[in-house]
């Protein structure tokens, strides 16, 4: 799992980034991404970042990306909403 965390002054920026994130993994906070962790996804993420993002940066502008192996995404724990996520929907009709 890749957890990638991110602040743009440009909301138009900001909302760009969003929708490009979108393509790789869901939403899960507000700026916050999750993203399945595989070499490829990882690197053309980094790729889109130095090629068009890291250079509208300004002052305190910022993109974090925490990778987790499987044993960290064993520990991690989920509250509320995002408890709910990661649990099977049944459907009767």
């Amino acid at each position: 799992m890749i957890i990638i965390a991110y602040d743009f002054s440009s909301n138009k920026t900001r909302a760009q980034f969003a929708k490009f994130l979108k393509k790789y993994g869901r939403k899960i906070q507000y700026s916050v991404y999750e993203v399945n962790n595989s070499p490829r996804v990882l690197q053309n993420i980094m790729t889109e970042i130095e090629l068009k993002y890291k250079k509208r940066f300004k002052g305190s502008d910022s993109i974090l990306i925490f990778q987790l192996c499987k044993g960290d995404e064993a520990k991690v724990k989920r509250y509320g909403y995002a408890s709910n996520e990661e649990q099977d929907i049944v459907i009767f009709e």
